[in-house]
């Protein structure tokens, strides 16, 4: 059997961030994924695997392998592949590029957050971190958001001017409250356990885009951001319990259960509040890489 290794760049030739969130809506529409996730340990490495079912779409692991010591020796910390399976057989149907998929699937789950909260006419887009998904998402935003000015900011200022160099027509923010209170979408992928998002400094009819936390103790917006927004997520299995963005302010009352209106498999239920601050946090699991990995394979069969 001949199986298609999909690298980076070929797979990425035949890619659209709107063609995406289409393919992410319709993985939605089928029955809802089994997911589970794996971690093997030999300290300081680790083996992490995520695997995927959708009954009509197909299986998919994606294993990433974390080696600390690699950068030393002139080689990336994370490296992996994403398996893709038949549906109907169980047959292996392609190894994807790890970092291609999760590049797609990371900066898609937001857009397709944004393309059903946001305002359709939002006018300004600020990206918050400048780092490697920072630079993906000025390319989903551009394509979701054509007509909107983008603008970065970064905890260190030369890294968003670095940004900047390589992105035409982003500029740079210097003060992160004055850059947020302008901004009519506000995506968030930082590293911080500790928000940088103040609540106090939205306006109704903004739309919050987080990102960047993804453990028990990590957060991006504060408690105030929270109780003023309505709250959506890609998945409430990956979302709820796990990250620190919701997990925090459940856990100390702060909100209710209820308040987090919808996940995907409910998108219906996804609008823009024009006269409300509308907040999407972005969780990712490994049925939006499955998703994702479909997507790749089938534009690159097409091409």
């Amino acid at each position: 059997m001949n199986v298609p290794v999909i690298g980076f760049a070929e797979g990425e030739a035949g890619l659209d961030w709107l063609g995406l969130t289409e393919a992410l809506a319709a993985g939605h529409a089928l029955p809802k994924a089994k997911i589970a996730d794996t971690f093997l340990y030999r300290d300081p490495d680790t083996l992490l695997s995520r695997a995927a079912w959708i009954d009509g779409m197909g299986m998919a692991v994606k294993s990433a392998t974390v080696f600390p010591g690699n950068p030393a020796q002139g080689k990336p910390m994370v490296n992996g592949g994403v398996c893709l399976y038949s549906d109907t057989d169980g047959m292996l149907e392609a190894i994807v590029d790890f970092h291609l998929v999760t590049k797609w699937k990371t900066a898609g789950d937001s857009l397709l957050g944004a393309l059903r909260l946001a305002r359709a006419d939002s006018a300004s887009v600020l990206i918050v971190g400048a780092g490697t998904v920072g630079h993906s998402l000025c390319e989903a935003f551009a394509a979701g958001f054509p007509a909107a000015k983008q603008v970065v900011w970064n905890r260190t200022t030369a890294k968003a001017h670095d940004l900047a160099a390589q992105v035409p027509g982003l500029a740079v923010a210097e003060d992160l409250e004055a850059a947020v209170r302008a901004a009519d979408i506000i995506v968030c992928a930082t590293m911080s356990s500790e928000p940088v998002i103040k609540g106090e400094w939205l306006r109704p009819g903004q739309h919050l885009n987080l990102i960047g936390a993804y453990r028990p103790d990590m957060r991006e917006a504060d408690d105030t951001a929270l109780r003023r927004a309505r709250i959506y997520v890609d998945s409430f299995d990956t979302t709820l319990d796990h990250i620190g963005e919701l997990k925090i302010p459940l856990a100390q009352g702060v909100i209710a259960r209820e308040d987090v209106l919808a996940d995907f498999y409910g998108l219906e239920r996804f609008a823009p509040a024009p006269e409300e601050i509308t907040l999407f946090k972005n969780g990712g699991g490994a049925h939006l890489d499955l998703m994702t990995a479909r997507f790749v394979l089938d534009r690159w069969r097409a091409a």
